[in-house]
């Protein structure tokens, strides 16, 4: 009775939404990948430059200049850059430790369970997908800019849509290029991987032309204007190098790090990459400090060429160049900007029917996502079906729209992988109870609980007991981050910060940093990957309370639309993923195997 009574407890509604894959045989299974594993190191750090390295070159750096903060826009970028850097290294130890196709849906199906792991999945399909869309409308933007707007006039006159929530027109153009690139993609990942590098290539070359040039126009007055220099409009803020404040440099780095969306691409070519356990993290550290550099630099150069608060948030450099006489110059940054928006374009529609491929082989999506062509060894009838609801999106909504989505997902699923890292690294090593300390047991009392919180025992060995109480930490830690970021949101958002809520902040303040301690004192598993992030908690936890302060910083329309869609998702997992799941059956087959067995009535015989 009592192993009939746990068989059906194992097929039970909430354990089935629950279950976990283990680490084991998400590294066994890309052995047997039916993908092509043909991305060595170079075309890695290749996929991470092209599919980041984009409109943040060319646009970001002048909008946060001219809107929020000034010359201080290099420093704004260096934050954004610290809240990718920590994200990517608990990317970069997850791919080393999961290497399946996926990226941070095949992490939190490992560490946190079905359910979550497939809304992480249905999030990233939105990232991607928008991500996508308004990538292909600035390219549009960007091409009809030059030619004085002809594709807007004669889309606005033939084909006008009067719809509040839509686009003027539709985008044929954005359409077609999307459906173009999906072909190319879906045609083999070698063919795609090399057209990808050229166009990286053209990008970077765009950068260094960039920055080299503006050297010989570089005037330090620019970071120093004082207040009676500026204009009368009152655009410019206080002056100097900060003119609206440390507030402003936050303000411009949750805006920048738009401009670190994508280098995650490269976690979701687990089962692609020929040496993925150490070829992936290493690809993504180098992809983020090129990155880096890149938006550090040209930042540094358009700052120093220009005056802050008379750049174009639209196209700073073609404005400065035509200011300067650089004609030149101007059509140059023109074309490499379209390259770039190519390259992100790749980045962006590469990674999508990956992780619907995954998804798809688990059971948890549709079965024609999971289908591998034979010749072209890639998810042909999935990319072509993404690239197609991407080309849609980009032709229906305008930039604005589309960009107002982007940022959520990414931050959510940076935020869970993190979350998920810290939840590994505390697992069971498969210690049994029995090893607790004596001193430990015995009722309940204060004593106990603070011998438990911060392991006063000095133990160092992971058990059951551990591991559930440092998930308890975690789960409280990340409570008390959307606390402590929700209320420094609403302060910075007001302009004030009063006796309550200078209360709160401090309160929750300690308490996270508590909370770290705790889980810092915690002992820690033995099995490790080839990559593992440094000086954990503390890296993730952080990682978390940024990745938090700067969700708390989007708009209420923003979190709507992100519910609706997420709402989607559930209906699609619970009226098919949940019934579909291959772990689900694989578990049941197991269970019935155990459980069904005939009875052997001949002792002799059995």
């Amino acid at each position: 009775m009592t192993e009939l009574r746990k068989y059906k407890n194992d097929q039970s509604f909430l354990k089935t939404m629950l279950r976990r894959k283990k680490e084991s045989d998400l590294v066994q299974k890309p052995l047997k990948t039916r993908l092509n594993r043909v991305l060595g190191l170079v075309d890695l750090v290749y996929l991470g430059v092209g599919s980041t390295l984009g409109l943040g070159a060319y646009v970001l750096a002048g909008e946060v200049a001219v809107k929020t903060s000034g010359p201080a826009v290099v420093l704004s970028f260096a934050f954004a850059a610290v809240a990718s850097a920590l994200s990517g290294l608990c990317y970069a130890e997850f791919a080393s430790r999961v290497p399946k196709a996926g990226s941070a849906y095949a992490f939190s199906y490992v560490s946190i369970g079905e359910i979550v792991a497939f809304l992480i999945g249905w999030d990233l399909v939105l990232e991607y997908s928008i991500g996508c869309a308004s990538i292909a409308r600035a390219l549009t933007g960007h091409i009809d800019k030059p030619l004085g707007f002809p594709m807007k006039r004669f889309f606005n006159e033939t084909f006008p849509m009067d719809i509040p929530f839509m686009a003027p027109y539709p985008d044929f153009f954005s359409f077609s290029s999307i459906l173009m690139l999906s072909v190319l993609i879906a045609w083999g990942m070698r063919e795609s991987s090399l057209l990808n590098k050229i166009f990286t290539v053209v990008n970077l070359l765009t950068v260094a032309i960039v920055i080299v040039t503006g050297i010989f126009k570089v005037d330090f007055k620019n970071w120093n204007i004082p207040k009676n220099e500026l204009p009368q409009n009152g655009k410019g803020g206080e002056g100097g190098f900060l003119p609206f404040g440390w507030s402003g440099v936050f303000v411009g780095a949750a805006t920048c790090f738009y401009g670190f969306v994508g280098f995650d691409a490269v976690a979701t070519t687990g089962e692609e990459a020929k040496r993925p356990t150490k070829d992936i993290p290493l690809a993504i550290v180098l992809s983020l400090a090129i990155i880096t550099s890149s938006y550090c630099g040209i930042a540094i150069v358009l700052t120093l060429m220009w005056p802050y608060y008379d750049q174009d948030p639209e196209a700073p450099f073609p404005h400065i160049y035509n200011k300067l006489n650089w004609y030149g110059l101007e059509w140059v940054v023109t074309v490499g900007a379209v390259f770039a928006l190519f390259t992100n374009m790749i980045g962006t529609l590469f990674p999508l029917p990956r992780i619907l491929y995954s998804m798809a082989s688990d059971g948890l999506l549709f079965e024609i996502f999971s289908k591998v062509d034979s010749k072209t060894k890639t998810p042909f009838w999935g990319t072509l079906i993404c690239g197609a609801f991407a080309a849609v999106l980009s032709s229906l909504f305008n930039l604005q729209q589309l960009m107002d989505m982007m940022s959520i997902g990414t931050l959510m699923a940076y935020s869970l992988v993190c979350i998920c890292v810290m939840i590994l690294r505390y697992t069971n090593d498969g210690t049994e109870q029995s090893t607790v300390n004596e001193s430990d047991r015995g009722g309940f009392c204060i004593m106990q609980l603070i011998s438990s919180s911060f392991n006063l025992s000095n133990s160092r060995v992971t058990n059951k007991r551990t591991a559930r109480l440092s998930t308890i930490i975690i789960i409280i830690y990340v409570v008390v981050s959307i606390c402590f970021c929700w209320t420094m949101s609403k302060a910075q958002i007001n302009g004030q910060l009063n006796a309550i809520t200078g209360t709160a902040l401090g309160v929750f303040g300690f308490c996270l940093v508590v909370l770290c301690v705790s889980l810092f004192r915690q002992p820690q598993s033995s099995k490790r990957p080839l990559f593992v992030v440094p000086w954990v908690p503390f890296v993730p936890c952080l990682s978390v309370v940024l990745n938090i302060y700067l969700m708390t910083l989007l708009d209420s329309a923003t979190w709507v639309r992100f519910i609706i869609w997420l709402f989607i998702g559930i209906l699609i997992y619970l009226f098919y993923g949940l019934r579909h799941s291959e772990e689900r059956l694989t578990r049941r087959r197991t269970l019935d195997e155990a459980y069904m067995k005939p009875i052997c009535y001949d002792i002799q015989a059995c």
